[in-house]
């Protein structure tokens, strides 16, 4: 049966191998065709390029005279830019749309004027209603208070003045000037309050009467530019058409080509100096992983698939916009990729990707050098800088720092650069200022996208689960106060040894939070959160019935982890801080129960599990067990608390416990000694106080009076 099982492992892992030797081969073809294919889809793949600086001057060889459609489309967009907007004449149907709604308001307001079964509030509540018209309640009062005459007036002159307004062009930019001049076109026979009225009335129905023609408009561009005529250039032999160091502009690649000077090069050098290339890199990757096989979360396929196409993606938009260009390769926030899978990741795993990726980029460029170096640096220090990015000044932090080395790089290699102008080198210390910035801010970005991808946690993220007013935390503080203590007392146990071992002290903190959760759904079976003096109950259950209450806390607490979606690396820690220990109390006491105490089934008292996977999970389970046995059996002494530490590890390691992690001997002596400083510290010896009794001062010690009478 091993047999077959390790034969079935080894089928496995040799599946798996395949799956990302393919991944590779895959991912270094797709480097390759980002490597090659700019050049060959190139506008005729020039020796140089729009935005590349001239290497040397080029004249021309014979004299010309050609039509130039740079010139040409140029004068062509400006003639058509002229071209005003062409708006359609006024169309009638609007007009008689919105006299047909005035005319239905006002019909409607003069109905309910007319109600005689209304009172003058149910009047004007009715006047609310109108779909068509909707004015004020001031409006609707001086509506009600007009005679007849007046409102007939006025309902006669709204008519006239919304008819004469929309007689006339208006277009979409004309609206509120034609509202404004309403008051000049009503009768002046009417009153300023009647007027004003009117002007309530007509200005919402007011609307454009003349609309935009696109197709018009276009037609009319399209006439202008083709009303220009061809121009043409004329060059003479000797005519310095670039010179070195001069920016590449659109007409200069015109010459150029007239010339055959922009013909493409010889590519078998490319292609064959790109594939040795990816190789290399590709060679190092593999040599990577393989002396990573023992990061489960770096050989995962899909944590490979994720880094592969986040590489691609930098390295295909990098190779599209960075080749050729002047000032957009100082632009480009190549530091954002090594910074994300610094955090993500591995710090070494972003020291080594950054530097491939840098490499690949700048292959083939004029200032191929001083590119990597303005990549890599940066790059470099900002993960550096960022850590473990536990805070969003961390962020910006990194972005600065990317920023000031990028610009520091930028002055080593342009303050002597005799082709580097006073505004070109501001051009490029403003370009490197936004890299830094750009690449910060993206990090945010593509962090919670590979967190969210790869299911691993980021600081942030366990940063805001662990904060006191978090629902789930909440919870566990109303309904187990006595658990959440010994959670906090564990969490400052355990952290203190994540931290002397090197093991994630963030995670592991927020783990021990939250790893007593499912007591929660259960408080008064566990003795942290009874009241003293209260009936116990357990007294009135089996063992076998209690310890299945007590391990049930763990498949509570994979269940309030999944409702809350706390990520699965803390969601480990409640499932494996038991392991697959067993209710030492609760199987004592079948034993003791029992006639024949060998008959008992441990099986009934064991964790689920699994045993513990990571370090981190590891410490936790030590930590628990040595703060509950500390507490209960009151350890005070430095020898009384090595015995409960030394118990509690023997314990584990007999138990396999530490079997699935990469825990060595020397980690765990690391791990005991910080323990006992932890718990050294907590249970120091408490000074005596005086007291003054009766005018006499006498020396009490308050720590042992409190836990005298704690303990009646």
């Amino acid at each position: 049966m091993a047999r077959k099982s390790n034969r079935g492992k080894t089928n496995e892992k040799s599946a798996q191998g395949v799956v990302k030797g393919f991944i590779l081969v895959i991912s270094c073809l797709l480097a390759f065709a980002c490597l090659v294919l700019p050049d060959i889809l190139s506008d005729q793949s020039e020796v140089v390029q729009i935005g590349q600086v001239a290497p040397q001057e080029i004249t021309a060889p014979f004299s010309i005279t050609f039509e130039s459609k740079v010139l040409t489309d140029q004068a062509r967009k400006e003639a058509a830019a002229v071209v005003e907007p062409v708006f359609l004449p006024a169309n009638p149907s609007i007009a008689k749309a919105q006299l047909e709604t005035l005319n239905n308001a006002l019909y409607f307001f003069t109905s309910v004027r007319n109600d005689k079964f209304s009172t003058e509030p149910q009047k004007l509540n009715d006047m609310r209603t109108a779909t068509d018209l909707f004015l004020t309640d001031e409006a609707y009062e001086a509506i009600l208070t007009l005679t007849e005459e007046e409102w007939q007036a006025i309902t006669t002159e709204a008519n006239r003045v919304l008819e004469v307004v929309l007689r006339e062009s208006i277009r979409n930019d004309q609206i509120g000037r034609t509202r404004s001049n309403l008051p000049a076109i009503i009768d002046f026979g009417f009153r300023s309050d009647q007027t004003q009225l009117i002007t309530l009335i007509v200005s919402p129905l007011i609307v454009p009467t003349s609309l935009f023609s696109e197709e018009q408009t276009q037609q009319a561009r399209e006439v202008a530019r083709n009303s220009v005529e061809p121009i043409t250039r004329q060059i003479m032999a000797g005519e310095v058409l670039v010179r070195r160091g001069q920016v590449i502009k659109l007409g200069d690649l015109e010459s150029l080509n007239v010339f055959g000077l922009g013909e493409p090069e010889d590519r078998n050098d490319l292609l064959i100096t790109s594939g040795i290339l990816v190789m290399l890199c590709g060679l190092i990757c593999a040599l990577y992983y393989k002396r990573m096989q023992r990061v489960e979360i770096l050989t995962e396929t899909r944590t490979i698939i994720l880094v592969a196409a986040f590489f691609l993606v930098f390295l295909g938009l990098a190779r599209f916009l960075v080749v050729d260009r002047t000032v957009i390769p100082w632009l480009f926030p190549m530091a954002a990729f090594g910074l994300t899978i610094a955090i993500v990741l591995r710090l070494e795993t972003g020291l080594l990707f950054s530097l491939l990726l840098a490499i690949l980029t700048v292959f083939g460029h004029p200032r191929d050098m001083e590119l990597a170096l303005f990549y890599i640096v940066p790059t470099f220090a900002g993960i550096f800088v960022i850590g473990r990015a536990r805070r969003i000044g961390s962020f910006l932090g990194a972005g600065a720092v990317v920023s000031l080395v990028g610009i520091a790089m930028v002055l080593i290699f342009r303050i002597g650069d005799s082709f580097t102008d006073l505004l070109g080198l501001i051009s490029l210390i403003a370009s490197a200022l936004f890299n830094g910035i750009a690449s910060g801010t993206l990090t945010i970005l593509f962090e919670y996208i590979f967190s969210f991808v790869l299911d691993v946690p980021t600081a942030l993220q366990l940063m805001d689960i662990s904060r006191p007013d978090h629902p789930l935390m909440q919870h566990v503080l109303q309904t187990m106060p006595g658990s959440y203590q010994h959670s906090l007392q564990v969490s400052n146990l355990a952290e203190q040894a994540a931290e002397a071992i090197g093991a994630d002290r963030l995670l592991i903190r927020v783990g021990a939070l939250y790893h007593d959760i499912g007591k929660s759904e259960n408080p008064g079976f566990f003795v942290e959160n009874q009241i003293r003096g209260s009936v116990d109950p357990h007294d009135d259950i089996s063992p076998e019935v209690a310890a299945a209450t007590i391990i049930k806390h763990v498949t509570d607490g994979i269940a309030l982890a999944k409702r809350y979606r706390l990520p699965s690396r803390v969601t480990d820690f409640i499932r494996e801080h038991h392991g697959t220990m067993i209710t030492r109390y609760q199987y004592g006491k079948a034993r003791a129960a029992a006639e024949n105490p060998d008959e008992v089934d441990p099986e009934l008292f064991r964790y689920p599990g699994p045993a513990p996977r990571s370090k981190e999970t590891a410490i936790l389970m030590l930590a628990d067990g040595t703060e509950a046995r500390s507490r209960a059996e009151t350890a005070r002494t430095d020898d009384e608390i090595r015995d409960v530490i030394n118990s509690v590890f023997n314990a584990c390691k007999d138990a396999g416990q530490f079997d699935n992690t990469d825990l060595t001997l020397k980690d765990l002596s690391t791990i005991r000694e910080s323990f006992f400083q932890t718990l050294q510290r907590s249970y120091h010896p408490r000074i005596q106080y005086p007291e003054i009794r009766r005018g006499k001062t006498e020396p009490v010690n308050i720590a042992s009076q409190t836990q005298t009478t704690a303990e009646k």
